[in-house]
């Protein structure tokens, strides 16, 4: 969906996936991600939640992961849709792109940590995408650093291969 094809439909929070861990469990960054989602819907300010991932180390899928945690929360089946077949940030949104051609969104809302929200950024663009992030606040803990720091060696890497 590009800048000009931005459509009248719904707001779409876009939820990138996170690690499901043993028993279907959601990793405290998915849960975070879904939990941010799920805020967005109940202020209004989307009306879609896209959950995107496939199965990862340990099944189901993170979208099935994101969606459930959305509907114990209260959230319509109405207003889920799922991408369960990425494994990566690059996927989620390249896959998650023909479920947005279809809904027409108003507005595309990325959903991710904040250090990771300028790669996703990049990569929404480059796929034509036009998006906004609502990036997750979350406590600094050793692990969040550890993920930021891996996360800029990430975005140059990503940029380099994304202008060839």
């Amino acid at each position: 969906m590009s800048r000009q094809d931005q459509g009248q439909g719904p707001a779409v929070a876009v939820v990138l996936g996170a690690a499901v861990w043993p028993g279907g469990v959601a990793s405290p960054t998915l849960a975070r991600r879904t939990d941010h989602a799920i805020r967005l819907w109940r202020a209004g300010e989307v009306q879609v939640i896209l959950g995107c991932g496939g199965v990862g180390r340990h099944g189901p899928a993170e979208a099935e992961v994101i969606a459930d945690l959305c509907r114990a929360a209260g959230v319509p089946e109405a207003a889920l849709r799922r991408e369960a077949a990425s494994t990566s940030t690059e996927e989620n949104l390249r896959f998650a792109r023909p479920l947005l051609a279809r809904l027409a969104p108003s507005r595309v809302v990325i959903v991710t940590d904040g250090f990771h929200a300028p790669r996703a950024r990049l990569v929404a663009r480059r796929l034509g995408l036009q998006v906004v992030s609502a990036p997750v606040g979350a406590p600094l803990t050793l692990r969040r650093i550890r993920a930021g720091l891996r996360e800029m060696p990430a975005y140059l890497w990503t940029a380099l291969r994304l202008w060839r």
